[in-house]
């Protein structure tokens, strides 16, 4: 793929950005651009296990959003197939020669929230920009557009070893990651890597890899009381919105760590039916993060501890659900150093930073973990994109310029 295409190909996806999950339309046209090619393509429950996924979307959901697949313009067969088996998709390419299997992950997923209409906004100004409530306000548009230019670049072979590329969805609130560890995709990879664009960092910038990060738990907790008349029989109700509204507190008064940075917030909760109604249902989300993964686990036991006592006192009934995980990231000496050679060899690129501190989190840090844990290696491409507005907001853009960037230097980094 010229650039042309590959600007043709990330605008596509960035007018048609579709949420966690939903990446319908993603989906159908990565597997069409990759028709022809030596590859071998795996999907459905092959890669990616959804059992375990908690506020998976509804069925209604799920139509809605394959619907606009098919409005904007893919088949309906694939919309449908993808529909009802999931979004992942898994991408072989051999190499000519003995050597390593390499692993990359790229993200699919947008945010849902609304671009920026501005006439000034570059997507805007020239016709891509979305309107339909997601938003790749992250660069997923661009990772995505990354992998298949990658494999479009190596198909001639000439590599040792072989390339399996993850598409991932459901980055966002780090839940797709995980689904895919489970149907067992990065099992046999020696080389686990991930790229992003860094919209704060100039084109021609380059991180060999992240480190650090803050490893993190999403929680869905939900309090199951009794109604009853709030005048008439008070005491004979089961209050859930006290016992959600007392855990609220209870989480954000949590003591920090003086071992680890930590963080705690208490993002939503609903509940009850009527203003005269003892509340018979809360539901509330919460995350922690912390630098340290241990650290994190045991803010994890203490908000247990804090819903289930509060519950107790209350008298309600309540379960607590992991909806979505991530690790901190220790990247490997050794692959951060051939990704610094590789990006040596490229004259566009004008900065090179060895690491740099992970400031959120995300959940390829636990494919680079399952693979180290397996005896490989990893580690996380950062690469300049130049946005206009801050990652999440809505007048973030790459520069397009910078995606042949990260595609020259994986491809450099794999031919060796």
């Amino acid at each position: 793929m010229d650039f042309e295409q590959l600007t043709a190909f990330r605008r596509e996806l960035h007018r048609n950005a579709e949420p966690a999950f939903l990446e319908i339309g993603t989906a159908t046209r990565i597997e069409r651009e990759l028709d022809g090619l030596p590859v071998r393509v795996l999907t459905g429950r092959a890669v990616q296990d959804l059992s375990p996924v908690v506020n998976f979307p509804s069925e209604a959901t799920l139509d809605e959003w394959a619907a606009r697949a098919v409005d904007s313009g893919v088949p309906e067969e694939r919309a449908r197939y993808f529909r009802d088996n999931g979004t992942a998709l898994v991408v072989d390419l051999m190499g000519a020669r003995p050597g390593p299997r390499w692993g990359l992950r790229v993200d699919m997923d947008a945010l849902p929230m609304r671009e920026s209409a501005d006439a000034g906004h570059f997507p805007v100004a020239n016709g891509f920009a979305s309107t339909n409530g997601a938003m790749h306000a992250c660069g997923h548009d661009a990772h995505t557009t990354i992998g298949v230019g990658l494999l479009h670049r190596l198909t001639d072979r000439d590599f040792a070893g072989s390339l399996r590329i993850l598409f991932q969805p459901a980055e966002e609130g780090v839940r797709g990651a995980q689904t895919m560890i489970d149907a067992g995709a990065a099992d046999d990879i020696d080389h686990m890597l991930a790229v992003h664009m860094a919209g704060d960092m100039a084109v021609g910038g380059v991180v060999g890899s992240f480190t650090g990060g803050l490893a993190t738990r999403k929680l869905k907790i939900d309090f199951v009381g009794k109604a009853s008349h709030a005048a008439g029989a008070p005491e004979a109700g089961r209050n859930a919105l006290l016992a959600a509204s007392t855990s609220a507190l209870g989480i954000m008064g949590l003591p920090r760590f003086s071992s680890a940075d930590t963080r705690l917030n208490v993002g939503t909760l609903v509940a009850g039916d009527g203003v005269n109604i003892v509340p018979s249902s809360a539901v509330m989300t919460c995350e922690a993060r912390a630098s340290d993964d241990e650290v994190v686990d045991e803010l994890v036991d203490r908000v247990r501890a804090i819903a289930e006592g509060a519950a107790l006192a209350q008298g309600v009934r309540v379960n607590i659900a992991l909806m979505g995980q991530s690790a901190t990231v220790a990247p490997d000496d050794e692959l951060i150093d051939l990704i610094v050679k590789a990006a040596e060899t490229h004259r566009e690129v004008t900065e090179i930073v060895r690491t740099q501190v992970l400031a959120g989190s995300d959940d390829a840090n636990l494919l680079i973990r399952h693979v180290q844990r397996r005896g490989g290696m990893g580690a996380y491409l950062m690469v300049g994109a130049g946005s206009p507005g801050p990652h999440h907001s809505e007048t973030f853009d790459v520069a397009e310029e910078s995606i042949p960037i990260a595609i020259d230097i994986l491809e450099s980094l794999l031919r060796g």
